[in-house]
């Protein structure tokens, strides 16, 4: 279900907003229009749809209008055309007050520069946006203590900001945004101040609490790896407007345009890649009560040497090997108790490729796929991994 909608965004920074519209509905373009107006198209055209618990990133390099566009969506910069809704409500357009009861309730942000009040402790900056609520004392310094021990911090609430880390700094300006529990965390290049080392870190913490907590999260980076890395999906933009949305592998598998082929050209796939993109369809299977010979009729028939046993309702059993079939049809066996090897390896659907590459190496056996359940979806073979990350030519398409 879609928690923030926008529909045909558009911002125009500038004094005369009407000629550059018109200039755009004529398609001219950017340069055209500052040329002639003075006015600067900083978001054309935006539409996309985020879901309740996702993240969505927006990725763009200095001046696409990522950061711009963000701003947009809680008005800290007012839009000149378009919708933004939230939980079905239009933003765009709303009255002042009301505005402000939306951010106050719904809405969080954290900013690339941590934003923290240098004279008050780690304990009154996390509950700065309490306190403007109206919260008395005890209750805001209750619960700015909670995300405290969430974000790892608890220790450190008498400190002040100077005697942080920047990681640890950042993680007060996230403990600030979700102390007064916001369905939505709007996230500004909020990792960019900081060290690699301390950047890569911070990314990790983010996926922990959003495991725990499941917010809706909108994060604008300018870095392609950070994206991959956290984005359940990604609007890449480029001068204003949205080059192409989708999830990491649908951006690095089928670019949209060359703009955004050279943009994912010096990825590594195999970090980004997953079992769910590389593995096989589980076309021939069997279920326990099928015996041996049956085992070995639809082994000859896919040409496969060895074939999975998952139950009716497809979770996995095991895996049978056509050697073994072959001597239980010799020895008149009827069942697949003796020959079914239970303890085969199994992957999530969302195991990175770069470690299935040892995994691959070291078996001898074909890697199910499975979800929570034990359901089997997919099966990865050596040449399904080899093949997912080589490109056929001048074709966009993953050989398979």
């Amino acid at each position: 279900m879609a928690k923030v909608i926008v529909e045909n965004l558009i911002k125009i920074f500038g004094d005369h907003p009407e000629r550059a519209m018109k200039m755009l509905q004529e398609g001219k373009s950017k340069e055209e229009i500052l040329q002639k107006t003075k006015n600067t198209v900083g978001v054309f055209n935006v539409s996309f749809h985020v879901n309740a618990g996702e993240i969505f990133v927006l990725m763009g390099l200095s001046g696409s209008g990522k950061s711009t566009l963000l701003r947009c969506i809680n008005r800290l910069i007012e839009p000149t055309s378009g919708k933004v809704i939230i939980d079905g409500e239009k933003i765009t357009g709303m009255e002042e007050k009301k505005l402000r009861e939306v951010r106050r309730r719904k809405l969080g942000m954290v900013f690339q520069r941590f934003a923290l009040f240098p004279h008050r402790t780690v304990l009154d900056n996390v509950a700065f946006g309490l306190e403007v609520q109206g919260l008395e004392r005890e209750e805001r310094y209750e619960k700015a203590r909670r995300v405290l021990e969430v974000v790892g911090l608890k220790e450190w609430e008498d400190s002040m900001p100077a005697q942080l880390s920047g990681g640890m700094q950042q993680r007060v300006g996230l403990a600030r945004a979700l102390a007064s529990d916001p369905d939505i965390l709007l996230m500004d290049e909020a990792f960019s101040a900081l060290d690699p080392l301390i950047r890569k870190g911070m990314q990790d913490e983010l996926l922990s609490l959003q495991a725990s907590l499941n917010k809706t999260i909108i994060f604008v980076t300018h870095d392609l790896d950070e994206a991959l890395k956290i984005g359940d999906r990604i609007a890449l933009m480029k001068d204003g407007a949205i080059i192409q949305i989708g999830t990491p592998e649908q951006i690095l598998i089928k670019p949209a345009n060359e703009y955004v082929e050279k943009f994912v050209e010096d990825v590594d796939m195999s970090k980004v890649l997953t079992a769910e993109g590389v593995m096989k369809k589980p076309d021939a299977v069997i279920t326990p009560k099928d015996g041996p010979r049956q085992a070995m009729r639809r082994m000859r028939e896919n040409g496969i040497s060895s074939i999975f046993v998952v139950s009716r309702d497809r979770r996995l059993a095991g895996l049978v090997m056509a050697e073994d079939a072959l001597r239980a049809v010799e020895e008149q066996k009827e069942s697949l108790d003796d020959i079914i090897i239970r303890d085969t390896p199994r992957v999530s659907p969302d195991t990175p490729v770069a470690d299935l590459i040892p995994l691959v190496a070291e078996t001898k056996y074909p890697i199910a796929v499975v979800n929570d359940q034990n359901v089997l979806l997919g099966i990865i073979v050596r040449g399904s991994v080899l093949a997912g990350m080589v490109r056929k030519g001048d074709n966009d398409d993953f050989v398979t």
